[in-house]
């Protein structure tokens, strides 16, 4: 345990907030603080990039990544196909930012340390969640419940899906709530095959994918709006009262009365490595999952004296991922698209799930399974065809399938800092252990003989990858990643890390209450995926702006009604 902060509290005088990461959830926090009136500054611990560094371009890519992975780097990272189409450089450095595993306990975490974080590199797929997400504990008769409904967030998501601009289609899906749409993209001939064979077949429904289009830079606009710096950070500093800085890894909070309150956060230069203190009102941690969590653990009574006291003593515990797998295939005799169709966020369809549901007319199936929790399979058809030279199925419609699986919360899945091990800047690593358990397999297994069955329904068949491109020189590659092995891939690969500081209705049952306050310190907002208690299927990006903006919300509320 190490004494009290040395630091002087000088350098965040005059700031009504600090929020830690610039990121999906750093952005939104920063727009809700600012437009209410507060003084913010946001702290991110990478650089800030222009639009024409952060993605890059070709052939640079292609050997920054061949360097990087040359010299040990990204090796972790360079296993999930994200890599392959972004800029290198939004991928940390995994020398100076190691992290440990059990050795019987992959897990691939991917990072982005730059203004911006992993926005920069989301897919842009925007689900809600549903009731039957927001009650599943609830219904299990487990302490890990949402204490929160999709009413209490349905606000949020609108202004969210109105202001990014958000493609869709209003299906009446009740497990799949509806939002505040443009319009969706179409479906390609293929597509439309599939939609209908589907549902003909296997009484499946297949609706068009929820996100964002395809950008296209320009000097006018020149980030994609799923990015921070496109549409929420953009408009915080628009107020003129937010300032930003780079470089600033957060080491931990500092706190007051007993642990009781934050004063400010402690600050390491990313640069020189020099600590300073930044003093706040309020801090509002939008890290990504793990990096709050370190900061969290970092700054608990366990580490300091007077630090962060977790009643619940569940901190750290209840890490999740979606559990995933994927299979590509092709289906012969269909017309080709009449021009390019473009393969994003909303340039593609699901297959949401179907299983173990009870929501007031769900499309529940009455399937005997021996797992809980659901998944959906996303996917998409002559949308990304290379040309005629590089196809070895000529002809035929190729297309994949992703499954999106809801993982259970598991207690002994948990992030600790790791004994004696520290990154370049000296702060403690995580020490990560996450394991697929027997619920996850046999829904893997389930899920692998539904895409076996939608492929088969509509007159496809499931191939190896180089079996259906000529993949010259990276073909050894393809033939060893996780992606296309047989397996479900370890945990961490989706990149949809969650739970750690759980949301709860009780302070002996979760580390955050309904509103992202922690227990144990009010001013204290945990808003981006720590704060999960439970995981439903769908990306959970919109989810955890969502909450950002509302937490934001009440605590500008809160403060107007204290003063």
């Amino acid at each position: 345990m190490t004494t009290a902060d040395p630091i002087a509290p000088d350098s965040g005088a005059g700031f009504d907030a600090v929020v830690v990461g610039a990121g999906a959830t750093g952005g939104v926090a920063a727009m809700a603080l600012s437009e209410a009136g507060l003084r913010v500054l946001v702290l991110e611990a990478g650089p800030e990039l222009t639009a024409r560094q952060a993605l890059g371009s070709e052939p640079l890519n292609s050997l920054r990544r061949l360097a990087n992975l040359a010299g040990g780097r990204q090796r972790r990272q360079a296993e999930h196909p994200g890599y392959w189409k972004h800029n290198p450089g939004l991928f940390v450095d995994e020398v100076q930012n190691p992290y440990l595993t059990p050795d019987d306990a992959p897990f691939l975490w991917t990072r982005g340390r730059q203004v911006g974080g992993r926005s920069l590199t989301w897919g842009g797929i925007t689900l809600r969640l549903s009731d039957h997400e927001f009650q599943a504990g609830r219904r299990e008769g487990k302490e890990a419940a949402w204490p929160i409904s999709s009413r209490d967030l349905a606000p949020w998501y609108s202004r969210l899906e109105r202001l990014l601009g958000v493609h869709g289609h209003r299906d009446g899906l009740p497990q799949l709530p509806d939002g505040d749409f443009c319009s969706a993209l179409p479906f390609t001939p293929a597509e439309e095959h599939l939609q209908a064979a589907v549902a003909r077949e296997l009484g499946l429904p297949l609706i068009h994918s929820r996100g964002f289009a395809l950008h296209r830079p320009s000097p006018e606009r020149p980030w994609p709006p799923s990015s921070s710096q496109g549409v929420t950070l953009a408009r915080a500093l628009d107020t003129g009262r937010v300032r930003l800085r780079s470089h600033c890894i957060v080491s931990h909070l500092r706190l007051a009365g007993g642990g009781a309150r934050a004063e400010g956060v402690v600050v390491v230069d990313g640069r020189s490595g020099a600590h300073s203190f930044v003093a706040a009102p309020l801090v509002v941690l939008c890290a990504s999952t793990i990096e709050t969590l370190r900061i969290l653990l970092h700054s608990g009574e366990g580490q300091r004296r007077g630090g962060l006291i977790d009643p619940s003593g569940s901190l750290g515990t209840g890490l999740m991922d979606h559990i995933s797998s994927s299979r590509f295939f092709s289906i012969p005799d269909l017309p080709a698209p009449t021009q390019p169709a473009e393969l994003s966020g909303a340039g593609s369809c699901f297959i949401p799930n179907t299983l173990n549901l009870d929501v007031d007319g769900g499309e529940g199936r009455e399937e005997d399974v021996d797992f809980r929790g659901g998944y959906g399979l996303w996917t998409a058809l002559q949308r990304f065809d290379p040309p005629a030279m590089l196809r070895r199925r000529r002809g035929e419609a190729v297309g994949f399938l992703i499954g999106h699986g809801e993982v259970q919360r598991d207690p002994a899945n948990r992030v600790t800092l790791a004994d004696g091990a520290v990154d370049a800047w000296g702060l403690p690593v995580p020490r990560i252990e996450c394991r697929w358990g027997a619920n996850e397999r046999a829904m893997v297994d389930h899920m692998q003989q539904r895409m076996e069955a939608v492929v088969a329904a509509a007159g496809g068949g499931i191939w190896p990858v180089e079996e259906l491109f000529v993949l010259p020189l990276i073909e050894p590659l393809v033939r060893r990643a996780v992606a296309v092995r047989p397996e479900a891939a370890p945990p961490g690969y989706y990149i949809h890390e969650l739970g750690g500081a759980a949301m709860a209705a009780r302070a002996e049952q979760g580390v955050v209450d309904a509103w992202n306050r922690c227990w144990g310190a009010p001013n204290v907002l945990v808003v981006d995926g720590a704060c999960w208690p439970s995981a439903g299927w769908q990306s959970p990006t919109l989810t955890s702006m969502a909450l950002a903006w509302r937490a934001c919300d009440a605590a500008v509320r809160e403060r107007v009604s204290l003063a």
